[in-house]
């Protein structure tokens, strides 16, 4: 009787080994085919960025060649902010109901459109026509899609710190190259580049990123039972998500905290002439500068941050870092004690950016990720759309100071508010 138990206890052993191997396989194919999305997501990033860099190179000659006054080519510019700014929260709501790949192609396919009007804008309404697509490019957004549904939350920083790495290293290529190709081949051949850089990213998305990256069985399902508008177009559902705990706080100090320096550093090309005394090819040199400084810290420095501190930890530390920069601006005189400020300035609008993404993304269900991301995303178009404007007046009225004292006075009261209402409320003791 033992002599056949014996065999039947060991065929089940021998089968649940057998099944928990395959399971460890099926995992481990499964984190290797991530890993390899993931990589896919930070080229077509790259490429995309660099694409984009290139454009911002070459359309204000374009436009001076059409004969745009400063006045017209800021109008301009404000259509393009207005229409990032619209697009950001509906792209989000279009990947989470519809899947990343057909977000970042969508994205693609409007960069190529875009780089195609422009080849072709010989007149001023084709120039302002080639501003239209701009509504769905959100490559950066749309690659924090991928990269949040494919990590886990206490990967979140570091794999969103690592597309800095991209956003740093396309926008020295791009200045650079879109500058080089003009001067070389004419004012139309980047728009040429461009488009086929573009082609070839929805190539890319379609053949590496799989049509649904959300996983499945994530969320609370309390959380998924809330009613949800199945409209991309749906602004309750906008609202919806900043009135989820938690959201509203930290969408504030992201929006608060770097608008006064966003601010400046919209103003600085006026600035860096009557200011600082610089030439164009000097202002190139710091933009450039701005680029490694970026890609150091959100490649290199942040990932390492978040792995031994805290969320609230690191918030705090870049606001506190944004209040000294603050003081440092409104005290500075010359360009070299700009570029010492500038190196915590980078490190807090990286550490301030990364860290409110991957909070805002805790805080909402799996299902909304790519919305609240998309929400997120447009804070830097409503800087560019109200900049202009607001930037100028602080200028003309109360020097380059103002900034630097506008952006302490904000941060010194964001330091108290998330001393006093515990911001994040989810905060972990034990990462």
């Amino acid at each position: 009787m033992n002599l056949e138990i014996r065999p039947k206890r060991e065929q089940q052993r021998q089968k649940s080994g057998e099944e928990t191997l395959e399971k460890q396989q099926t995992r481990s194919v499964k984190a290797t085919s991530r890993q390899w999305v993931i990589r896919a997501t930070y080229l077509i990033t790259a490429v995309s960025l660099t694409c984009l860099f290139m454009q911002f190179g070459i359309v204000p000659y374009l436009a001076t060649s059409l004969g745009l006054d400063a006045v017209e080519f800021g109008y301009l510019q404000t259509i393009y902010g207005v229409l990032q700014l619209l697009g950001g929260p509906l792209f989000g709501r279009f990947s989470d109901q519809y899947g990343a790949r057909a977000a970042l192609t969508l994205s693609c396919v409007a960069s190529s459109l875009i780089f195609l009007l422009l080849s072709m804008s010989t007149n001023v309404p084709l120039l302002v026509l080639s501003r239209i697509p701009s509504f769905f490019i959100q490559a950066l957004p749309g690659a924090q899609m991928v990269i949040t549904d494919l990590t886990t939350p206490t990967e979140h920083a570091d794999a969103l710190g690592k597309l800095g790495l991209c956003f740093g290293v396309a926008m020295i290529l791009g200045s650079s190259l879109g500058g080089s190709l003009t001067t070389h081949f004419g004012i139309y051949f980047p728009c040429y580049v461009g488009l086929i850089g573009h082609l070839a990213c929805v190539l890319m998305v379609l053949l590496f990123i799989p049509a649904q990256t959300k996983s499945q069985s994530k969320g609370n399902p309390a959380e998924h039972s809330l009613p949800h508008s199945s409209s991309v177009f749906s602004l309750q559902e906008v609202l919806r998500l900043l009135k989820l705990p938690g959201v509203m706080d930290v969408f504030l100090i992201k929006v608060l905290s770097g608008l006064p320096i966003g601010l400046f550093i919209i103003m600085f090309s006026i600035i860096s002439i009557n200011f600082f005394k610089l030439e164009a090819a000097q202002a190139g040199y710091l933009m450039s500068y701005y680029g490694v400084l970026q890609m150091v810290f959100q490649g290199l420095v942040i990932g390492q941050l978040t792995s031994r501190y805290t969320d609230r930890t690191l918030l705090m530390l870049g606001v506190s870092v944004f209040s000294g920069v603050g003081l440092a601006m409104a005290l500075m005189t010359n360009i070299f004690q700009y570029c010492i400020i500038a190196f915590p300035m980078v490190f807090a609008f990286c550490t301030l950016g990364i860290i409110t993404d991957v909070l805002l993304t805790k805080s909402v269900p799996p299902s909304d990720t790519g919305a609240i991301l998309g929400i997120s995303a447009s804070v830097n178009p409503l800087t560019r759309a109200v900049g202009p404007t607001i930037g100028g007046f602080l200028y003309r009225r109360f020097g380059v100071s103002s900034f630097g004292y506008l952006q302490l006075i904000i941060n010194v009261a964001l330091l108290l508010y998330i001393f006093k209402k515990k911001i994040p409320l989810n905060e972990r003791k034990v990462r």
